[in-house]
């Protein structure tokens, strides 16, 4: 019953999360395998999105061990396929959190992949 009010409530889509994602400090996007969406901070990925044409849309990211825990428990998430062992989860459906906790939740990944960037990328990239 939770998912399904969640998806009431979301209205995140494919195009919001991508502009929320390259509106983060240094994003870029390449597209790979097959379609994917790869969003990067300093060439590291930090979120992943699937194909437009792919239904239910799929979103990856990376997460804190405490996020992961809390998140793998809910409907619709699950750790993500090659990249679990990497701290990775994956959102089945991109409704199945509130859009504010999306949005925390790539800022997050975001913070933590720039974080481990060499001092000197993070100056290049204004990060610091």
């Amino acid at each position: 019953m939770a998912a399904a009010q969640t998806s009431m409530v979301s209205k995140m889509r494919h195009a919001t999360i991508e502009k929320f994602c390259l509106a983060l400090p240094a994003a870029t996007l390449t597209v790979q395998w097959e379609g994917m969406r790869v969003y990067k901070v300093g060439g590291k990925m930090f979120a992943m999105l699937g194909p437009k044409e792919q239904k239910p849309h799929e979103l990856h990211f990376k997460a804190s061990e405490t996020s992961i825990f809390i998140l793998t428990q809910l409907p619709d998430i699950v750790p993500a396929p090659y990249l679990a062992r990497a701290g990775w989860v994956t959102m089945k459906r991109i409704d199945a959190l509130p859009d504010k906790d999306v949005k925390a939740y790539l800022e997050q990944a975001h913070a933590m992949i720039a974080a481990k960037l060499p001092k000197k990328k993070r100056a290049e990239l204004g990060l610091n």
